[in-house]
């Protein structure tokens, strides 16, 4: 369906850029206040991107070859979901926290910049490409 191919290159991008910016003051601020930093903001990214993500590995554009036509960006779109779900998570949680969570921790705070490139490429490949296998 054409809705998630949108849905999957808009929120690609943007998971994307919020991951590679990640805190940092750069990220867009607009003059109404509101920003991309924000918690409430980014879980719902986080969430919509998974979601989006899910629905693009069952549903394929016409003439594409369904669950591998799309893997690239839908599992690009889980991963950045789950990662700023994981994100918001961490930040407001009071629950103890386990050793397998701190290892998911570090290994997200290392690498989440690299995911945020590989998102917004896949999101631009994505647009530029749209029936080449595995993109």
């Amino acid at each position: 369906m054409l809705q998630f191919y949108f849905l999957s290159i808009a929120l690609n991008a943007l998971a994307g850029y919020m991951l590679f910016t990640g805190d940092n003051d750069d990220i867009l601020e607009f003059k109404s206040g509101f920003s991309l930093k924000d918690e409430t903001f980014r879980l719902i990214v986080g969430i919509l991107s998974a979601i989006t993500g899910l629905l693009k590995i069952l549903s394929a554009i016409d003439g594409d070859v369904p669950v591998v036509g799309d893997l690239f960006p839908a599992l690009t779109g889980l991963l950045c979901g789950f990662i700023l779900i994981f994100d918001y998570y961490r930040g407001n949680s009071s629950l103890v926290v386990s050793e397998n969570s701190k290892k998911v921790n570090q290994l997200i705070l290392k690498n989440r910049k690299i995911i945020g490139i590989i998102a917004i490429i896949a999101a631009v490949l994505h647009f530029l490409f749209p029936k080449v296998l595995l993109l």
